[in-house]
């Protein structure tokens, strides 16, 4: 197995250096209304954030992001500072437990849990004791309607997990989906537990849908929160760029510290963690164009055919 083996899955989603300062400097969790919409929120704890919507009828919540932090309980209290209306949902983004963990505050409320299909076999594979089952599954599809609100739950294939959802907000145009479009940043250190090619088949389907502003689940660069369809874009073209000149690369037997050595991207060189993490994704890609590898499962993504 290559080093990227030794990362484990929960690394893949921690706190992307080029936050760090931003954090810092910010309180430790606020709430933002995102600007042209009545009831669309977000909550940020550190550097991750979820989305949530206020309707008449109650609130959909997304993912509790309490892992080894009390984030579920400031959570709720910034709704609670916004209405009194029952918590209905809470809707996991993906199966990994930085962006999952702790929502228990919210099951004793009596909210409904929504995940991915393949994250609640997961939840109930592990049974880790701070994440809550979810009590509903989605498939490839699944619409909530509340308040007169309209949520859409939509699974694109396998990215930076074989369990994300795209949450879609037709009328206010919003979609928030988590861990696999940074904004303005390279892929997180080796990308452990992400699929390739699928991840770049996801982005074109994303892209093709209608929608005007992302929220991802963590900041950009200087705390930004939002995103555009430019930054799904630059995230697509990015990783295709890198596959393409690790492909070469990799052709010319420059795998691994040649490669790291020569692959050079100065089109993205303004991209957050440009340079410790480009090397990282150059090694993921390296694993993905060698044909001695198995790359069909994301959870051991540098398995060698052949071995156990």
């Amino acid at each position: 197995m290559s080093r990227m083996c030794a990362v484990g899955m929960m690394a893949v989603a921690a706190v992307v250096l080029t936050a760090t300062a931003h954090a810092q400097t910010a309180p430790p969790f606020a709430t933002t209304k995102v600007e042209g919409t009545e009831n669309v929120y977000i909550f940020r704890y550190g550097n991750h954030q979820s989305m949530f919507v206020v309707t008449p009828q109650g609130v959909i919540a997304t993912d509790p992001i309490g892992l080894r932090r009390p984030a579920a309980v400031a959570y709720i209290e910034e709704i609670r500072k916004i209405t009194k209306a029952p918590i209905k949902y809470v809707i996991y983004s993906h199966s990994h437990f930085d962006h999952i963990a702790g929502g228990k505050p919210f099951k004793d409320l009596g909210a409904v849990f929504v995940a991915h299909k393949n994250a609640k076999a997961r939840i109930e594979t592990l049974h880790p004791a701070d994440v809550v089952v979810p009590d509903q599954a989605v498939d490839r599809k699944r619409t909530i309607t509340l308040g007169g609100t309209t949520l859409e739950l939509l699974y694109v294939g396998k990215n930076h997990s074989d369990s994300t959802l795209v949450m879609r907000l037709p009328k206010e145009k919003i979609i928030f989906t988590v861990d696999w479009i940074p904004l303005q940043s390279t892929q997180f250190r080796v990308m452990a537990d992400t699929y390739i090619p699928d991840i770049e088949e996801g982005l074109n389907k994303v892209i093709a849908m209608d929608w005007e502003r992302l929220i991802p689940g963590h900041p950009g660069p200087g705390g930004r929160q939002i995103g555009t369809k430019e930054d799904a874009r630059a995230a697509l073209a990015y990783l295709q760029d890198l596959s393409a000149a690790v492909k070469k690369a990799t052709e010319e037997g420059k795998c691994y510290a040649d490669a790291e050595r020569d692959v050079k991207l100065p089109k993205y060189e303004n991209f957050a963690n440009y340079g410790p993490f480009l090397p990282m994704n150059i090694e993921r890609y390296c694993d993905f164009h060698n044909p001695a590898f198995d790359v069909s499962s994301a959870n051991s993504p540098t398995q060698r055919k052949g071995d156990p």
